[in-house]
């Protein structure tokens, strides 16, 4: 099993206080024989009178390393292939990038940076780590 990020818990609250549930931790994706990923939660919302269900699945990113640069190449590569394996099993759930504030003020402001997440269509989850909240949902 894969170590859980720093955030993962302080995520996951911060879903389940803006009424998602929580569905696997983590969630499991064979895509084929030799390859299965883990995405670090799924959880699914009912939006509207209809009962309309709204499915999602986040990678949690801490961004704790020697670069900022090297952590994000690592996330996004990560989350290019869960978002093929996404497509391939489960094309009703959208893919996110959990962040926390500090790093989308200070990183992903960085033009190069927001040219790349445009590009790869890379939807972000920016979460308060301290106060365990979801500040802001980019698609």
């Amino acid at each position: 099993m894969a170590a859980k990020d720093l955030f993962h818990l302080i995520v996951r609250n911060a879903l389940e206080k803006d009424n998602w549930i929580i569905t696997e931790d983590p969630l499991y994706l064979r895509v084929s024989p030799k390859v299965g990923m883990l995405v670090d939660l799924a959880a699914h919302q009912i939006i509207n009178a209809q009962q309309e269900d709204r499915k999602i699945a986040v990678e949690v990113k801490s961004f704790v390393g020697l670069s900022n640069l090297h952590q994000f190449h690592l996330a996004l590569g990560q989350f290019l292939n869960y978002q093929l394996a996404l497509e391939q099993l489960e094309p009703d759930r959208t893919l996110y990038l959990a962040i926390p504030t500090d790093i989308y003020k200070e990183f992903f402001s960085d033009s190069f940076i927001q040219a790349s997440i445009q590009r790869y269509n890379v939807k972000l989850l920016i979460f308060h780590p301290d106060k365990e909240l979801i500040i802001q949902w980019n698609n």
